[in-house]
């Protein structure tokens, strides 16, 4: 089995299932400074604090708050299913009375909400533009020139994911591990310096939105700054904020 730069053992021998760095040829260099993210090739980032053991839910070595390969949260202790509430799977026993509205998606809205006639107003919807950032690029190429390998795509559909559930992954699916994120940049145009899972949105219940990088490869900026965020630090993010990943990924936020 190939084995990456940063000494993880990959199943794809063209990008890292774990790290997300490149195989063989050019790597993608950072287009940020500060600690853990300095010029040229990228390097992985540093141990997250609260490395430990495997992860309980599919044994993926811990490296920061969120599973590489899951996207189980060990801060809360809790994964994507549990996160979304349980899942009913037959009748429940008991006398035929009504229940506590469950949480469910609307199939006709995308939305996360309480089903049933005594639910209550859920607050404004976000939405992630993402989209192929030429600016953004530009500033990559200024911070290494090494970067010019990877040719800007001159196509670059627009997508608009709804942010509908308590976490958005954001990252490249990998085919070894099964896990495809909910903003998944191996869509067209994929980015090759996004991590399996290189950030995470958590959804509030009230309505607001956070951005965590659980320790990406190259890191994740905000609003076009070249400081990247701190690894495993919620960011609170406003509508309109900008998000970059990548060699030329930028996320807008838009709320309502």
């Amino acid at each position: 089995m190939p084995t990456c730069p940063a000494g993880h053992s990959s199943g794809a021998d063209d990008y890292c299932d774990v790290c997300g760095t490149r195989m063989t040829g050019p790597t993608v260099s950072s287009a940020l400074t500060g600690p853990g993210t300095g010029g040229g090739a990228a390097a992985a980032a540093p141990p997250a604090t609260g490395a430990g053991g495997p992860c309980p839910d599919c044994g993926t070595p811990r490296t920061g708050r969120f599973c590489e390969g899951c996207g189980y949260d060990f801060a809360v202790g809790a994964g994507r299913s549990e996160a979304t509430g349980p899942v009913r799977t037959g009748p429940q026993p008991g006398p035929a009375s009504p229940e506590p509205p469950e949480e469910a998606e609307d199939p006709s809205t995308g939305r996360w909400g309480a089903s049933g006639s005594g639910a209550q107003p859920t607050a404004a919807a976000w939405t992630a533009v993402v989209a192929a950032d030429r600016d953004y690029y530009e500033t990559v190429l200024r911070q290494n020139e090494d970067n010019r390998a990877f040719t800007f795509p001159p196509y670059c559909p627009e997508r608009r994911i709804p942010l509908d559930r308590p976490q958005v992954r954001i990252g490249r699916r990998s085919a070894s591990q099964g896990t495809v994120p909910e903003i998944d940049l191996s869509e067209p145009p994929q980015d090759p310096g996004a991590s399996h899972t290189h950030a995470v949105l958590l959804c509030r219940p009230d309505g607001t939105v956070t951005l965590v990088d659980p320790g990406s490869t190259n890191g994740t900026t905000v609003n076009g700054s070249e400081e990247p965020i701190p690894v495993n630090v919620e960011v609170p993010m406003r509508d309109g904020d900008r998000i970059h990943i990548g060699v030329w990924t930028t996320i807008t936020l838009r709320k309502g």
